[in-house]
């Protein structure tokens, strides 16, 4: 039987929807163990457990104070300890560096960006901001593959049950810098950007004002984004970004409104399953990959897609 190891980050009072996806995802390919670098409540504990997790397998010290390296430690000396055959993790940026460092402890192949992936483990994967569709498998050692959010329908979680815990020392690497705090993020209320299966992203059209995209995200249960443009006005945090230099997204559907659409803006978005574009210039260039577009104002567009969503209780 196949062994997955599910490698997951930063756990909260429950499990999130990209780690859902990933233990689904790894529970059709074989039987799954997780590797958990920080410290979790039982309640997040036993989530992991409803997805048939029986192991779960913690660092013998504090890796989290190393930034990435320590984890790409822990996760190279998990790899070892649980026998795996596969290793999935998710799609940040830190992910992709951990996996990458981790693939160099184990001599083995890195996939990121993966969409899709079969049970002879052949992923597809987008490159090139989406341009082109590419298969590929790993040749050499224990495949590493980071997942995109919404790749993968979650499956329902079964009963909770806590797992059992097994810690494994880990050699820390000389560390260069160590973290000496963090800062917890205000909460929005919104979906984690990444994880959304709906984005309203706005543009140098919004002028400052992001009070429409920010109702139309709220009415379909979805997070606001940004251009590069929008962030460097100092409209909206550059969390918020999505592009080249910010962050790549695959929502279900994918909402532009006052956005141009360069190259730099497709490289972030391009996968997603349906993309609407609203744009008072009819030869704007996000109307070339736009599933539906829509040339008008977006301060009159959105309010009446807002109230009419509203008034059919969507």
């Amino acid at each position: 039987m196949t062994t997955v190891l599910v490698f997951l980050d930063h756990p909260g009072a429950s499990l999130a929807k990209s780690e859902r996806e990933l233990l689904s995802l790894g529970a059709s390919l074989g039987d799954v163990a997780v590797a958990l670098a920080d410290d979790a409540d039982p309640a997040y504990l036993d989530g992991v457990g409803s997805y048939g997790v029986q192991e779960v397998y913690r660092p013998d010290g504090a890796v989290s104070e190393v930034l990435v390296a320590g984890k790409a430690a822990f996760l190279a000396a998990a790899v070892r300890a649980a026998g795996a055959d596969i290793v999935l993790l998710g799609n940040s940026y830190e992910a992709k560096e951990i996996a990458a460092r981790a693939g160099i402890r184990l001599g083995s192949g890195v996939i990121t960006d993966v969409v899709g992936l079969s049970s002879d483990l052949t992923a597809t994967k987008s490159d090139f901001a989406g341009s082109y569709t590419v298969d590929c498998r790993v040749t050499t050692g224990v495949p590493i593959l980071t997942i995109k959010p919404n790749s993968v329908e979650a499956t329902e979680a079964g009963l909770p049950s806590p797992p059992r815990e097994v810690r494994i020392p880990v050699e820390l690497p000389p560390a260069a810098a160590r973290i000496t705090g963090r800062v917890e993020k205000p909460v929005s209320g919104r979906p984690e950007l990444t994880e959304a299966r709906v984005i309203v992203a706005g543009g140098r059209g919004v002028d400052g004002n992001f009070g429409p995209l920010e109702d139309l995200a709220d009415a379909l249960g979805g997070a606001v984004g940004a251009s590069r443009a929008a962030t460097d006005a100092g409209w909206i945090e550059h969390s918020a970004q999505i592009g080249q230099t910010g962050k790549t997204v695959s929502p279900q559907l994918y909402i532009s409104a006052g956005i141009s659409g360069a190259i730099q803006q497709k490289a972030g978005m391009q996968t997603s399953k349906v993309i609407v574009a609203i744009n008072k210039d009819a030869d704007s260039p996000v109307f070339e990959i736009a599933d539906f577009g829509i040339v008008g104002d977006l301060f009159t567009v959105l309010p009446q897609a807002t109230e009419e969503i509203r008034k059919r209780g969507l």
